[in-house]
């Protein structure tokens, strides 16, 4: 391990000598509202966290992880406890921390001295329940690459993002607007807590992005110049060491890029493991491109002659023109479809509104506007985001989902006045501009979203037992199979424990009925197929 370089990644600590290293005084004003000076943490009335950081990189990071300690020691809880339920073997556990060092061994070379300065302050701030796993530093800078290793090595079981810009006759004000939703899944747990965060940066640009405890990377943001970023997962080969994470690229393009040429230059510069398409959507350049990012080659996407951009999970450069991970990706994922569905969407309106926008990331429907099931990947809202977000960059607007996933109101910041009041903002109120609130999808008072909330219970609990072999009754297969009718996955589910205990002509009967419905990727409906040659075998 030590010849591997191990040992000098876990040694490295970034020199912080130069920055303000004042232990930070944090005042409870209640349980939603704390302060240390100017910054401070509040809580809107929508549940969502806004969060106002200021200083210097070491002394921002303190700062962060002072006045967020609970949310922090929270949230590496939801992450670190869902890896101990799927990793339950204690040797298992010790295997995975050492495959863990051996590949993040390279990862503090990529990372600017900046952010690890700052993520050096936060980690003072980390609980010790899971210093068996690495240290507080270590442990907080392995976070900031769980979405790029989550995606590359579960083979891109990616559960896809969807993003979209319009500008010029597709807005009401010919104004450039973005959407997009974040569908990155770590359990219900890891995504109740969001936090809106505005930093205003020693060096740089002040920001916003939507965010987590412990987390500095931007996986959804916008800068004071109207600048925006977001994030869409692309199809990789599995990396070997880790380099530069997608979310600190993306967070040194928001902190120091004013336009598209600047995001392109940083962009590139910038060594990552995985693949990735940073959307950038420009105030300054009245537009949005795609920076298509992978270890192996790099490609910008721009559209000629049209108002509207759109991405999804597979790259369209001509850079990856002759990809072959890329193209068996669009044939075998799940991506072409949203990216039709999205096609689909934009074209039922001459112009699109925040309001329109946030009705396009809430669809549950496939093509055609067909009922494929509720939690399909097929559907742009596969209710289960971390969050959805809309910009106007040119006006500083941003909309930001409250929680559950995108059904909750959209809460609106402008950044112009959020940075004029924030250091003065004594009483520590939400920063949130009352009048362009968005309400919530009525959705969630339907019944279908109730019993939506009970297949997610009954799957989960049909799939263990047929994990540990266990008897189900008749009733609660019927139940998951009523639950969500139009869903494919509850016929497979009911097919592979018919098919455990032996009913094979039940099983058949419902693979056969999966087979009837939208079925989400290629392997999981060839999945199903060799279940049914091997039965009627």
């Amino acid at each position: 391990m030590v010849s591997c370089g191990v040992s000098k990644s876990l040694e490295d600590r970034p020199d912080v000598s130069g920055y303000n290293q004042t232990k930070p005084q944090r005042e409870k004003i209640n349980d939603s509202v704390y302060s240390i000076e100017n910054n401070y943490l509040t809580k809107n009335y929508q549940g969502q966290w806004e969060l106002y950081v200021s200083g210097d990189p070491y002394h921002r990071g303190l700062v962060t992880g002072a006045l967020t300690e609970e949310l922090f020691q929270y949230q590496e809880t939801a992450f670190f406890g869902k890896v101990e339920t799927l990793v339950p073997s204690k040797f298992k556990q010790y295997l995975l921390r050492k495959i863990l060092a051996w590949y993040n061994r390279k990862m503090y070379l990529y990372i600017p001295e900046e952010y690890k300065a700052e993520i050096l302050g936060l980690s003072k701030y980390a609980g010790d329940t899971y210093d068996e796993i690495a240290s507080p530093y270590m442990r907080v800078l392995y976070l900031h690459g769980a979405h790029d290793i989550g995606h590359a090595m579960q083979d891109l079981a990616l559960v896809g993002c969807s993003s979209f810009a319009v500008w010029g006759d597709k807005t009401d004000d010919g104004s450039l607007l973005i959407g997009r939703n974040f569908d990155f899944y770590a359990g219900d747990d890891f995504s109740k807590n969001k936090i809106i965060e505005f930093v205003s940066p020693t060096d740089g640009y002040k920001f916003m992005s939507v965010t987590w405890a412990g987390m500095i990377g931007v996986t959804s943001g916008m800068n004071e110049q109207g600048l925006t970023v977001t994030i869409n997962a692309g199809k990789s080969d599995i990396p070997w060491v880790a380099k530069t994470p997608i979310s600190i690229v993306t967070r040194e393009i928001l902190q120091y890029a004013s336009n598209i040429e600047d995001a392109i230059a940083i962009a590139k510069k910038r060594a990552v493991f995985v693949s990735e398409s940073i959307f950038v959507g420009s105030a300054n350049d009245k537009k949005a491109v795609l920076i298509e990012t992978s270890p192996e080659n790099f490609g910008v996407y721009e559209v000629e002659n049209t108002d509207q951009l759109i991405c999804t999970n597979h790259f369209q450069s001509e850079a990856y023109a002759n990809d072959e991970r890329n193209t068996e990706h669009i044939q075998d994922s799940h991506s072409q479809y949203r990216y039709e569905r999205l096609e689909e969407l934009l074209s039922e309106h001459t112009v699109v509104t925040p309001q329109i926008a946030a009705g396009i990331l809430r669809n549950t429907k496939g093509l055609n506007n067909a009922t494929i099931g509720y939690g399909n990947e097929k559907a742009l809202n596969q209710l289960l985001a971390h969050h959805a977000i809309i910009f106007k960059p040119e006006q500083r607007l941003v909309w930001v989902s409250s929680n559950p996933y995108q059904l909750g109101a959209f809460v609106a910041y402008d950044l112009n006045k959020v940075f004029a009041k924030a250091p003065n903002n004594n009483n520590h109120s939400s920063m949130q501009e009352t009048n362009l609130l968005i309400e919530k999808d009525p959705f969630i008072y339907s019944e279908a979203y109730k019993n939506y909330q009970l297949y997610r219970q009954l799957s989960k609990n049909v799939s263990e037992a047929i994990k540990e072999k266990e008897t189900i009754s008749p009733n609660t297969l019927k139940e998951l199979q009523a639950s969500n009718p139009d869903f494919w996955e509850v016929y497979y589910l009911t097919g592979q424990y018919y098919e455990q205990k032996g009913y094979d002509k039940a099983a058949v009967l419902a693979y056969e009925k999966a087979l009837t419905k939208e079925v989400t990727t290629r392997n999981d409906r060839e999945a199903i197929e060799h279940h049914l040659k091997k039965l009627k075998k």
